[in-house]
């Protein structure tokens, strides 16, 4: 069976996602899998209604593979969502799907939809320029958290204690970078330098681990020093992070999950989640798990969860 890895780094390098890259490689090579890792900027995409069983790789025409599994998360520009749904037209399976991705990487609309199917999540608002801070203090309170909408392992977030700290980060956004879209979000005070990324694979929780900050930071990111153990979930926990990844159609995700006083809310969903802190402190092999799943759906000819509900509703509509 022949996977193409989409991936934008180095893959014997220390960057994010270079670990997990490896460990796809390897264990690929276990399950009878060969995974080619391969960058978004080697393709070129040409449209035509004859050849549709091969694209253009680094100026050679090659066939095409059984699935894809980009690994971009939120990086994916333009152009690799574009190589992803070229392929997906072709009848290539990707995990997770272009619309998913593209759907995920942007903060505000995931929320958007998550809220509309009545999932907890923080109090968010779209910054608009200049900025109306008595509306946001009166929507929000401070401290606030101040996010890009686009950014992953932490970068872009930044937490303003203070009305006048927050006034301060305005001011300088507004004078250096006017056009930058940034949402502002409720601060979950419970939830300071901990929250839970629970692994969702196929419709299942295979793995959850509590993350902590050992800096004094709200940020509690593995990539930034973040301490982390094995975290029993309860039916709860479980039941969020299960249909967040139905309700955003994520094949592979990690939820992320913050404590509140109540329960809980969702931090955000990641569609391309690292997972060397998952496999350091829980009995787990991620990269199995995964490439075991999606290899079955591919040589089962098993429809995804969306296709699935939309066949079931195209059934009772015809029924009807």
């Amino acid at each position: 069976m022949e996977c193409w890895l989409l991936y934008d780094g180095e893959i014997e390098s220390a960057d994010p996602g270079a670990y997990e890259t490896r460990r796809f490689v390897e264990t690929g090579r276990k399950l009878g899998i060969n995974v080619t890792v391969l960058k978004a900027e080697q393709f070129d995409l040409c449209v035509t209604r004859e050849d549709r069983d091969s694209v253009i790789i680094s100026g050679e025409i090659v066939q095409l593979p059984d699935f894809v599994l980009p690994r971009i998360s939120g990086n994916a520009n333009y152009f690799t969502l574009a190589v992803i749904r070229h392929l997906e037209r072709l009848g290539v399976q990707s995990f997770n799907g272009s619309e998913s991705i593209e759907c995920v990487k942007d903060k505000l609309h995931s929320q958007q939809i998550l809220a509309e199917n009545n999932l907890p999540v923080p109090n968010t608002m779209l910054a608009k320029f200049p900025v109306n801070i008595d509306i946001v203090e009166q929507n929000l309170g401070f401290p606030v958290v101040v996010k890009t909408l686009v950014g992953t392992h932490g970068s872009g977030v930044f937490l303003c204690d203070t009305r006048k700290r927050f006034e301060e980060v305005i001011e300088l956004i507004g004078e250096t970078q006017p056009n930058m879209h940034l949402i502002f979000q409720e601060f979950i005070a419970a939830s300071h330098g901990r929250d839970l990324r629970v692994f969702v694979v196929d419709g299942r929780v295979v793995a959850s681990m509590e993350r902590q900050a050992t800096d004094g930071s709200f940020k509690a990111n593995f990539s930034r020093g973040g301490k982390t153990h094995s975290y029993d979930i309860n039916h709860e926990i479980e039941e969020i992070a299960l249909e967040s990844a139905r309700t955003l159609n994520l094949d592979i995700a990690g939820i992320d999950i913050l404590f509140d006083d109540h329960g809980y809310k969702i931090c955000e969903a990641n569609s391309a989640p690292d997972f060397r802190g998952l496999e350091n402190c829980c009995n787990v092999d991620i990269a199995k798990e995964i490439l075991s799943s999606v290899s079955k759906r591919v040589s089962g000819g098993m429809s995804s969860p969306e296709t699935v509900t939309k066949l079931s509703a195209y059934r009772d509509l015809i029924s009807a």
